[in-house]
């Protein structure tokens, strides 16, 4: 049987991380792709050459030509202006919607049947706009966002408690931005709710420092943005899909109808599996973690309609 083929749009810091991920899992062939001349080309060949080492046989290419992700299986899409220091993720806006017109104009003309998974800034008008132009299915395009800020949410509660993370579970939904919802309501440590184990207060500051996860590592790099955790993420979504894992993770989907929202992708619970995302679960909220989920989803429609105003003109 043929190994699958990866695609990763954007041979950055998260590019290159997806691409390590990716053969050290086993999950296929890997295509670097990249606008610039010779990273890709070089950051694929030191993977390469890894090979040896970490025991794996996958090819692994870099490419300056979107023909190269022909047939591709998967795409991950990580493209775009990072943010740097000071800079909310809305403000890529303007830069990062060409960038992905042009993405996504690369990936409909030369991996048809693949499943796209966006990372790039800001997630919720990016993973609209791949959605736009591309015309897939609405199960097979889908933002990567609400994995990761779940990560943190179980990161931080563990750190709190001094627990291992295995032993959080959290949840965040909503737009990939400030307004975020990390839902306390469905926070458990070992199976015990987490209000029973921090105060509020403190609970609030931990939920705060959530929604600004991504801020505080860029506050810290100064010159670059995450890496390791947004690449560990987007593998843990893909491989859901090459291994037909009926996984449910928190992703930004198209709804339509679901939470009471239509048209517009939002990170919900979803299924993903062999057929991409084959469903959407519904959740119970509480009114508070309701009301904020709605102030979420407005600031979503914000950004659409900033989106595809810059694409018009």
């Amino acid at each position: 049987m043929a190994r699958k083929k990866l695609a990763m749009i954007g041979a950055g810091m998260i590019g290159g991380t997806l691409g390590h991920l990716s053969v050290l899992k086993g999950l296929g062939d890997v295509v670097l792709y990249d606008v610039v001349e010779g990273m890709p080309q070089g950051k694929a060949l030191d993977l390469l050459e890894s090979g040896p080492i970490e025991g794996f046989d996958a090819s692994v290419t870099g490419t300056n030509d979107m023909a190269d992700i022909k047939g591709a299986d998967v795409c991950i899409v990580t493209a775009g202006l990072p943010r740097r220091p000071g800079m909310s993720r809305d403000d890529l806006l303007a830069t990062n919607v060409k960038i992905m017109q042009s993405i996504a104009e690369g990936i409909r003309d030369n991996a048809p049947d693949s499943f796209v998974i966006v990372i790039t800034n800001p997630l919720d008008a990016m993973v609209t706009t791949m959605k736009k132009v591309t015309g897939f299915a609405k199960n097979m395009v889908v933002g990567q966002a609400g994995v990761l800020d779940s990560s943190r949410y179980r990161t931080f509660v563990a750190m709190e408690l001094g627990v291992s993370v295995e032993s959080v579970s959290a949840i965040v939904l909503g737009g990939h931005g400030d307004d975020m919802v990390p839902v306390r309501s469905l926070c458990h440590v070992g199976g015990v709710p987490i209000d029973k184990l921090i105060p509020a207060a403190r609970l609030e500051e931990i939920e705060n420092r959530t929604r600004n996860g991504g801020g505080e590592i860029v506050g810290l790099l100064k010159t670059a943005s995450a890496f390791y955790a947004p690449a560990a993420a987007a593998i843990r979504m893909a491989e859901a899909y090459l291994l037909d894992k009926k996984e449910i993770l928190p992703c930004a989907a198209l709804l339509e109808g679901e939470y009471g929202v239509d048209g517009f992708f939002v990170g919900v619970p979803v299924q993903i599996g062999a057929g991409g995302i084959e469903k959407i679960v519904e959740v119970d909220l509480t009114d508070s973690e309701r009301k904020m989920f709605d102030e979420s989803v407005s600031h979503v429609r914000e950004l659409v309609d900033a989106s595809e105003k810059l694409l018009s003109a």
